[in-house]
């Protein structure tokens, strides 16, 4: 067994066809964990839709209702660049499910996996990108709102700017958000994290791990130097401003290290990914997450684990990129060799 839960539905599966966006692999990964005995099939959670107060932390009350209803506009449709289906919805809800469950895993075990998830370009009141509901956003808000966690660090190294992460977590203190991503790249623009790293094209292993280990130093330099005040409980039901999760006066409480880290994981970094213009390889992604793993540890700090984009022109090389990164915890946690 795995010293951490993965977080894995049959419904994560959009069935999208020839789409670029390969919903299949979440079902690979887990027959790959299955097969080569990585994971036992108790080492896995079935997650259930994130219910629509959580949802609605993060998103406004008129797009809910239009992904419920389908009264999606060309335009909206467009820019969602996912086919609008039943389906598509019920998904993007567990997905939301599925990352606060492995948020609330990760506080109790360390760890924890969700499959699905890492949709960073959804905003509030609209969807980018393949992302529709911004899962990650939804499971920290929803953990703040529940009284589980003050403060969090969205570490997201995917290869596009999350541009829908620094538009909701803008201007909050208690959520720190480091993207380092490929910068001539979608999105455009990309509105300012709290720490932006934007790569040249074909960045390598040995440029873009050097980056990523002072990035990682520096959020937890300024992170610890801002000391961001314990959110209170925020107001179930309806979305939240940044304001209603930071007490004032006598309630504030400094905290030198968040809560929960959140990392977006993404295998889109790869040099043989489709809609990504890095240079990474196998091993250099390998490194990657042992590097923020042990940043996590180091500072016994939660980590959940989303794992967002990857488009390789083979989907076995995006599933084994996935694949790694459970190694790399299972290692990390003691369960084992990478």
């Amino acid at each position: 067994m795995l010293p951490f839960k993965l977080i894995y539905s049959d419904g994560y599966d959009l069935n999208l066809g020839a789409h670029v966006f390969p919903a299949v692999k979440y079902k690979l990964i887990r027959e790959k964990c299955l097969a080569e005995k990585i994971a036992a099939p108790e080492d896995f959670l079935e997650p259930q839709p994130a219910p629509d107060e959580d949802i609605l932390l993060v998103h406004s009350q008129e797009w809910v209702r239009k992904l419920k209803t389908g009264k999606l506009s060309p335009a909206e449709v467009l820019r969602l660049e996912v086919p609008y289906s039943p389906q598509f919805v019920r998904a993007v809800w567990l997905s939301a499910g599925g990352s606060t469950l492995a948020a609330e895993r990760a506080l109790a075990d360390g760890c924890a996996f969700n499959f699905g998830g890492g949709f960073h370009h959804a905003f509030p009141d609209h969807g980018e990108g393949f992302c529709a509901i911004h899962d990650v956003a939804v499971a920290i808000r929803a953990l703040q709102a529940r009284g589980a966690v003050a403060t969090a660090l969205v570490v997201d190294l995917d290869v596009h700017h999350g541009n829908g992460t620094a538009a909701i977590f803008g201007g909050d203190p208690s959520v720190f958000t480091l993207s380092l991503h490929q910068e001539n790249n979608y999105p455009y623009p990309k509105p300012p994290s709290d720490l932006d790293v934007g790569l040249p094209d074909f960045t390598s292993d040995e440029t873009y791990l050097r980056l990523l280990r002072d990035a990682l130093d520096q959020a937890f330099d300024r992170f610890a130097k801002a000391a961001p005040k314990r959110a209170p409980a925020a107001l179930v039901g309806r979305r939240s401003s940044p304001a209603e999760f930071i007490p004032s006066g006598s309630e504030r409480t400094p905290t030198e290290k968040p809560d929960l880290i959140y990392y977006l994981a993404g295998a889109d970094p790869y040099m043989e990914d489709q809609l990504g213009g890095l240079a990474l390889t196998l091993e250099g992604l390998k490194e990657r997450d042992r590097i923020v793993l042990a940043a996590a540890r180091s500072r016994r700090i939660p980590i959940a684990v989303t794992f967002a984009g990857g488009y390789a022109r083979r989907v076995q090389d995006t599933v084994q990129i996935h694949v790694n990164t459970i190694l790399a915890a299972r290692q990390m946690m003691g369960g084992g060799t990478a």
